[in-house]
């Protein structure tokens, strides 16, 4: 009876999830009345605005990462290395971004950071760049902080600086050639969330008026009908992409030995 039950939860999930991806990808091929094709497909991606935004994006996510990367293994590695006390206030530290709306924080950026502030940044273009791979450093802070110490957890931190010191080396050497390279692929988990959450993000962007993807897709998806889900498959295609690669890795992290 169990075995039934979970069978049943498992379909009915599975078709909660795939039934109105079905429906909205048979919708965007119907451009061409009469039969199937992938006008709208062509159209977007025929869209200079399509093509301006989503590299917008994706630089972003690329300088997020690069980023997230350098605040965070460094903390992660000091805290469970020196500071293993402070664990529970930095764990919550990092996850008050998942309670707090990202319209809040990106209206105390605004209110912090605008014209007439000490540091200007949303005065000029780069500066407003700047502030708004913060704030998505700020929404996938929970995810790599979390990704990066389950990572460190899986090694003998401890015993890897020791050895590493003993042979002389400072602290940029082991945090750059020992502890990096022993998460490398906890780091590439929480790289792929954190792509996966800038190329969706819609509320930073467009209060900041940057050229963001999550904009775009919010004006296209008012003024047309079939561009709209033909878009949308795309943003799923990319995001169930970045959890495949997570899948990925997550299987290397578990066969790959420590590296010393």
């Amino acid at each position: 009876m169990k075995k039934i039950w979970a069978w049943g939860a498992l379909v009915f999930g599975l078709l909660y999830f795939t039934l109105p991806l079905i429906g909205m990808t048979n919708f965007s091929l119907k451009m061409r009345r009469g039969e199937y094709s992938f006008d709208a497909y062509q159209k977007v991606f025929a869209d200079p605005r399509f093509q301006e935004t989503f590299t917008y994006s994706v630089l972003q996510a690329l300088f997020t990462i690069l980023f997230g990367v350098l605040l965070v293994v460094p903390t992660a590695y000091w805290v469970r290395l020196k500071l293993p006390r402070l664990r529970p206030v930095i764990e919550f530290i990092t996850l008050l971004p998942l309670v707090i709306p990202a319209i809040v924080i990106v209206f105390g950026y605004i209110r912090l950071y605008n014209t007439s502030s000490w540091l200007p940044l949303t005065g000029s273009l780069t500066g407003t760049n700047i502030l708004l791979m913060f704030g998505y450093a700020t929404l996938a802070l929970p995810y790599m902080y979390r990704a990066v110490d389950t990572g460190l957890r899986t090694i003998d931190v401890a015993t890897l600086t020791e050895a590493a010191q003993s042979l002389g080396a400072g602290w940029t050497t082991i945090l750059a050639k020992i502890i990096l390279p022993n998460v490398l692929v906890a780091v590439l988990s929480g790289a792929f969330l954190t792509f996966a959450i800038v190329i969706g993000e819609f509320t930073m962007a467009a209060l900041l008026n940057r050229p963001a993807f999550g904009p775009y897709m919010q004006l296209l998806g008012a003024n047309r009908a079939y561009e709209p889900a033909a878009l949308a498959v795309i943003a799923f295609g990319i995001t169930w992409g970045c959890l495949g690669l997570i899948q990925l890795v997550s299987r290397f992290q578990k066969s790959a030995p420590p590296k010393a």
